[in-house]
């Protein structure tokens, strides 16, 4: 059964600051917010992505370079790397803190998950950074 009766016990806080997106896990609310944004703003960057990749097909290597290297092009394709990446991340952070029980093990995993991720990212945006100024050398 629920208590839902309000809590009267004097306090010197005010009630937002007892709420301040303290959930069970005993941190704020950011990480599931930020969940959500990148999941939204991944739709139309990776649309974009399968565009590009579309019309990439079937071109010659000059072709491609020419169209990576145009700057909205490059600045999609490097958002999206960078929002794909930061969603996944966080998601398999998710997944790590809610089934590795074992403390050390579950800094481990953390540890690893964020080192990966960002060796992704570093190697995506090194590929996509190289390839667009290929056009001007």
């Amino acid at each position: 059964m629920v208590d839902n009766r309000p809590d009267i016990r004097p306090s010197i806080r005010t009630p937002r600051a007892r709420v301040s997106g303290l959930g069970p896990a005993h941190h704020g609310t950011r990480e599931w917010w930020m969940h959500r944004v990148t999941a939204v703003s991944n739709v139309p960057l990776v649309l974009a992505f399968v565009v590009i990749v579309a019309l990439m097909a079937g071109r010659p290597y000059p072709e491609a370079v020419a169209l990576v290297s145009h700057p909205l092009v490059a600045i999609l394709l490097i958002l999206g790397v960078l929002s794909v990446t930061n969603h996944m991340r966080m998601g398999l952070q998710i997944v790590i803190e809610d089934y590795v029980h074992d403390k050390g093990l579950r800094i481990a995993a953390v540890i690893a998950n964020n080192f990966y991720c960002v060796v992704v990212a570093v190697a995506c945006l090194y590929a996509i950074v190289r390839v667009s100024l290929r056009a001007f050398a």
